[in-house]
């Protein structure tokens, strides 16, 4: 039976600055050395010998991992994903395709760690789609520098990545943000956390009926007023404001056969109306 591989973590090490210090002691394979190790885990499922494979490379973990300080994780979790997918690529690695363990191992760590990120950090929603992910990992090293990213810029950027520049957009505005501590450590009384004017009333029995009903009434006004809309006209409110990816105007243009400009006219037309169905609702 397989054993499980033993090499030092941060936890039992005690710190993360002694683990990069314990990793810095083992030394580095030649790639003679490798090439026998790998092959006697290959061929004979020898856990010592990928054990020693593993450590080996654990400053290749560190270097890697330290590229994604910027997303606000620990760095020891970042290694310890890292690790994981370094003993994968040991697990998969054949010496005799003549690529060197660090070269193979790279793409796995760094698999590995992105998924922790995207699984961890406050991004991971948006983050969804292969060109999303794409833009979330390249857009801090696409940026010349910390200012706002210009029309231009958005625009290079989207067609680098094949996203749309909105996205572009909204990734920057979120990456940017900052997060703000729930409770201040401040005895200023003009210091303000979000803990002194977050208060949950939505509990209260008379607010909940309340809230219901409104939600109730409001539901079926907006349902009634897409009803009165003629047929192209609820397909371009509901494709540009009630889709969870909204049309562009050319996109519907290119379906109706007519220019965006028409598109635009019908729209604003149909929002008029529909305010004007909704307008006893909202004003409640």
């Amino acid at each position: 039976m397989t054993q499980a591989l033993a090499f030092p973590t941060i936890s039992a090490v005690g710190n993360i600055d002694a683990y990069i210090q314990a990793a810095r002691h083992f030394p580095i394979l030649t790639q003679e050395d490798e090439f026998r190790l790998a092959t006697r885990f290959r061929e004979e499922e020898d856990v010592e010998a990928a054990r020693q494979l593993v450590l080996s490379h654990l400053r290749l973990v560190i270097s890697i991992a330290r590229g994604y300080l910027g997303y606000g994780l620990p760095h020891a979790d970042l290694i310890q994903e890292g690790n994981i997918g370094l003993m994968k690529a040991v697990k998969r690695f054949d010496p005799s395709h003549g690529v060197r363990l660090v070269s193979f191992a790279m793409h796995w760590i760094k698999a590995e760690i992105h998924e922790y990120v995207l699984k961890n950090w406050r991004m991971v929603r948006m983050a969804t789609t292969k060109a999303q992910r794409k833009l979330f990992f390249n857009l801090r090293s696409m940026k010349p520098g910390s200012e706002a990213l210009t029309p231009a810029q958005v625009a290079d950027i989207s067609h680098q990545l094949s996203v749309k520049p909105e996205e572009v957009v909204e990734m920057e505005t979120r990456l940017s943000g900052h997060d703000l501590a729930f409770e201040s450590n401040s005895d200023d009384d003009d210091v303000f956390a979000p803990i002194a004017y977050l208060q949950d009333n939505s509990s209260e029995p008379s607010r909940v009926l309340e809230s219901r009903a409104r939600d109730h009434l409001h539901g079926a006004g907006l349902q009634a007023a897409l009803d009165n809309l003629d047929g192209r006209s609820r397909r371009i409110v509901e494709a540009r404001w009630l889709s969870d990816d909204p049309a562009t105007l050319h996109d519907l243009a290119t379906e109706f056969g007519v220019s965006a400009e028409r598109i635009r006219q019908i729209e604003t037309k149909a929002m008029q109306k529909m305010r004007s169905s909704l307008a006893p609702l909202l004003a409640n």
